[in-house]
């Protein structure tokens, strides 16, 4: 795809923290930094970072982990990033774990937030 190509390409625009590799000299550093839109082929990061065009890197992207690519643009403290390898950007937004794992156990809630263990119908009145 030439640059004019790339401008169309469906984007999902959002703020989440990735972490970056910056690959350089047979070194890497690590860097922290805000992720502001995302496709298939690349996407837009936003970091005090001294990249430059062609610089390759690797990012680390929720629910995808490290994917390697290469500096496209850069605009003060945000730069474009162009994958390797195309990914689904919508598993990137799926939250990570299960949410039963954010429900209280039931010994912690209360009497009428807990669910029912013996079918009352059954129970014998006093």
């Amino acid at each position: 795809m030439t640059n004019v190509d790339t401008r169309q390409v469906q984007r999902d625009s959002l703020f989440l923290l990735a972490r970056l590799r910056v690959e350089e000299g047979g070194t890497e550093t690590e860097y922290q930094v805000r992720v502001r839109n995302l496709s298939a082929g690349g996407m837009m990061a936003e970091a005090p970072v001294d990249v430059v065009r062609g610089m390759a890197i690797s990012v680390e992207l929720r629910n995808i982990g490290w994917i390697r690519g290469t500096v496209a643009w850069r605009q003060a403290n945000r730069f474009g990033i162009a994958f390797t390898h195309e990914i689904d950007p919508s598993v990137v937004r799926v939250p990570v774990g299960n949410t039963a794992e954010l429900e209280s156990p039931r010994y912690t809630r209360t009497p009428a937030a807990a669910k029912p263990t013996v079918d009352p119908s059954k129970l014998r009145r006093v």
